[in-house]
């Protein structure tokens, strides 16, 4: 796959978290992680029409150039394009896990003995997302990763390993470094722990 393709639409993607419904992202991700390209090009334009979910220029630019050499239909995704600005975060973010995670939280462990040292990796951090008041509802793990290379590919797999352990919607933010955060990622990245390093330890997320 072209490089700059596969840059484009995984950074499309990271943009859309908290915006589409994660039972869409993990799967829209899934695909580009298997170089599914025109699954993707022929879905997800349609799916931000469903979801009335409007794309800003950067954000535009980024959907023309990952999906429309793969086939995706003009009318749609120049009917993306939004005139208002992005929708601000509606979820609010904690470190520290909900009462129902064991003391010992099996997740966060392999996912220490998955990523520690591993190359290309950088910091991998975890929040609890929650819609509304903290400690009413269902709070959801997000996965905030720093990564060099793969990055499709790695969301891919720790997606799949999530889901083996049995949370069926994951959500795995694998970000590029010097990466400008959008404002549901430095919500995240706020409120977060440090679950390992990898082999690039140098490499972190920063909240400008």
């Amino acid at each position: 796959m072209d490089p700059d393709i596969e840059q484009s639409t995984h950074e499309l993607l990271i943009r859309l978290a908290g915006r589409l419904p994660d039972q869409l992202l993990w799967r829209f991700r899934d695909w580009l992680g298997e170089g599914a390209m025109g699954t993707l090009a022929r879905t997800l334009p349609r799916s931000l029409l469903k979801h009335r979910i409007d794309l800003d220029q950067t954000e535009y630019r980024l959907l023309v150039a990952g999906l429309i050499p793969h086939g995706a239909d003009w009318h749609q995704v120049s009917s993306t394009l939004g005139v208002d600005d992005v929708t601000e975060n509606r979820y609010t973010f904690t470190s520290s896990a909900p009462e129902w995670v064991n003391s010992v939280d099996s997740v966060s462990v392999l996912i220490h003995a998955t990523l520690r040292g591993r190359p290309d990796v950088g910091e991998v951090r975890q929040s609890w997302r929650h819609v509304g008041v903290v400690g009413q509802g269902t709070a959801k793990r997000v996965l905030l990763i720093t990564a060099l290379t793969g990055l499709p590919r790695l969301t891919g797999e720790l997606q799949r390993v999530l889901r083996v352990l049995g949370d069926e919607e994951p959500s795995v933010e694998v970000i590029p470094p010097r990466f400008d955060l959008p404002g549901y990622h430095r919500a995240a990245l706020a409120d977060s722990e440090l679950v390992c390093v990898g082999a690039v330890a140098g490499t972190r997320l920063v909240a400008a």
